[in-house]
C-alpha cells in the first residue's frame, strides 16, 4: 500500500470481524464479579451460609445465568465476509445479506456500531464491528466497503 493511501488491503474471503473492547470488558468484569461473588460466599460461616433459602440461592443463580447469556450474545457478534454473501451474527440473530443489497456502510462517529444501508431503504445493525474499538472498527469498516466494492464490481 502506497504511503498515505487511505485504501486498506482487501482481506482473503472468508474474513470474520468480531468486537475486541466489549469481549475483553464483559470477560474480565464478569470474571472478577464471579471470582467476588464466590470469595464471599466462601468467606461466610456456616450460620450466614445457612439462612440463604433455596428460592434465594436459586435466584442469585439464575441472575447470574441471565448475565451470562446477555454476555455470549455480545461474544456471538460477528460479521462474516464470504464471496457469495455478507452474514450479520448480532446476538442470537444471524441474517445474510447478498452483496448486491448492500448500498453502504456506515461508521459515524459516536455510533455504538456499524449500520448497513440496504437497497430496500432499509438498514441493518452490525454489532460485530463495535465503534468503540476505535482505529480497529475504523479499519475494518474500510475493509468491508472494499471487500463490498470488490464483489459487486465482480459481478
Amino acid at each position: 500500500m502506497p504511503a498515505g493511501s487511505d485504501r486498506p488491503a482487501v482481506p482473503t474471503l472468508p474474513h470474520t470481524w468480531r468486537p475486541f473492547g466489549v469481549r475483553m470488558a464483559g470477560a474480565v468484569l464478569g470474571g472478577g464479579l464471579l471470582v467476588v461473588c464466590a470469595l464471599a460466599w466462601i468467606g461466610f460461616d456456616d450460620e450466614t451460609q445457612a439462612k440463604f433459602s433455596t428460592f434465594q440461592r436459586g435466584t442469585v443463580i439464575a441472575l447470574g445465568l441471565f448475565a451470562f447469556s446477555l454476555w455470549f450474545a455480545l461474544v456471538r457478534s460477528r460479521v462474516v465476509a464470504e464471496a457469495e454473501r455478507l452474514v450479520v451474527v448480532n446476538g442470537y440473530r444471524r441474517r445474510e445479506y447478498a452483496w448486491a443489497q448492500l448500498v453502504a456502510v456506515h461508521l459515524p462517529p459516536g455510533a455504538p456500531w456499524v449500520t448497513l444501508d440496504l437497497a430496500d431503504g432499509t438498514t441493518a445493525a452490525v454489532m460485530g464491528i463495535q465503534g468503540s474499538d476505535g482505529d480497529r472498527a475504523r479499519t475494518a469498516v474500510r475493509q468491508l466497503r472494499a471487500i463490498a466494492d470488490q464483489q459487486i464490481g465482480s459481478r
